[in-house]
């Protein structure tokens, strides 16, 4: 039922498959982020025609908003979506850690983490709700994912070591509970390896994450304002002692960039809201850099935003129009950016799958590198 094979090594990038009971992977893949449900600004059918392989859903939000009864009660996310490919949940973890950086009125946080699992308020109501191990992978049960995350304890940058080593071994902890919780043969758990940046604790995380022998493994606890050739040295140590056999998820990750660098180390699998998120703000991802749609040079640009581009937003609209519809607050300016960035992302994927083939991913990679660092205006 699942299954994942490295078809291909160029130097340490792989290329690989990974077999899901909702569909075949190919990897390296980058997993549009669906945090309630739905890409933003997008349906299904334009994710399907642009190659989207895999979707990410978030424990979080979705418990929150329709709530565990509903998709229960519609037969899994799946059914409740009507996405019939392959979706990976997160546990809602770095979610709850990330409202630790708001503060209540008193000062006091909205997280209180404790042995048996995570108290926080939520960001719609206030209401206090309460997360443990064995209640994320119920929830992700529920949901029918294909592939579920444990819950696990993200350290912000920076951090004292202390803390970090804390937190990695209630990652462990925590793990543990998960596995015994995990009832559905039909679902894969990947363990999580954090030890935030310190390379000692990093490689310990790993290594013991390893002894429990789950399908895959993922990288957590990066891209949270650290330097990136931190992010990219901490992922590189890992995948340096994760098993070779084994899918490896990079969360969170990231920028074109990021997700170049990142394959080079051996990662496989990625999400980040960035292609979306940014094509809402007005920016594109192009193959002569990074572009503003905003900006006024292109009010009479009659161009394709990018004339390498085949995606359908390319091929049927100007930057001027783009621009237009901006300006004009209209939602087709959110739908037809969204299409491109991620069409952008997919192209740039299956151009590294295809160069990790040919053996010549290096020479791929610098030239994309050398193309992301332009900005186009």
């Amino acid at each position: 039922m699942f299954k994942f094979e490295v078809l291909k090594a160029d130097g340490k990038a792989r290329r690989g498959r990974l077999y899901t009971p909702h569909g075949v992977i190919e990897t390296p893949v980058f997993m549009p982020v669906g945090t309630q449900g739905t890409v933003k600004a997008m349906i299904h059918k334009l994710l399907e025609d642009i190659g989207t392989q895999i979707i990410l859903g978030n424990t979080y939000h979705l418990y929150l908003r329709p709530g565990l009864e509903v998709i229960e009660s519609a037969g899994g996310l799946h059914n409740f979506i009507g996405w019939k490919k392959p979706i990976l949940t997160d546990s809602g973890g770095f979610q709850v850690f990330s409202l630790a950086r708001d503060r209540l009125k008193d000062g006091r946080s909205k997280v209180k983490v404790e042995e048996d699992g995570v108290y926080f308020k939520d960001h719609l109501a206030g209401d206090t709700h309460f997360f443990t191990p064995e209640f994320v992978i119920k929830a992700q049960e529920i949901f029918g994912s294909d592939i579920i995350m444990p819950l696990d304890e993200c350290v912000e940058y920076p951090t004292t070591y202390a803390y970090a080593k804390s937190a990695l071994e209630r990652t462990l902890r925590w793990l543990d509970r998960s596995i015994k919780a995990k009832t559905r043969e039909d679902q894969v758990l990947f363990g999580i390896v954090q030890g935030a940046f310190f390379e000692d604790l990093r490689r310990e995380s790993a290594l013991r994450t390893m002894e429990r022998d789950l399908f895959g493994y993922a990288i957590g606890g990066l891209s949270v304002g650290e330097p990136k050739e931190i992010m990219i040295e901490m992922a590189q140590l890992v995948c340096e002692e994760l098993p070779w056999e084994k899918p490896r998820y990079l969360m969170g990750v990231g920028m074109p960039e990021d997700l170049l660098m990142a394959i080079g180390v051996g990662v496989d699998m990625f999400d980040c809201v960035a292609p979306t998120r940014m094509a809402r703000t007005g920016t594109l991802f192009t193959s002569q850099g990074k572009l503003n749609i905003r900006k006024e040079i292109y009010k009479k640009d009659f161009s394709p935003p990018d004339p390498e581009c085949d995606c359908y937003t390319c091929q049927n609209f100007s930057r001027a129009y783009l621009r237009h519809l901006f300006h004009a607050e209209e939602i087709s300016a959110y739908i037809l950016n969204t299409i491109h960035n991620l069409h952008f992302y997919h192209r740039l994927m299956e151009g590294a799958r295809r160069a990790i083939e040919e053996g010549n991913f290096d020479s791929y990679r610098k030239g994309w590198l050398e193309r992301l660092s332009v900005a186009v205006g």
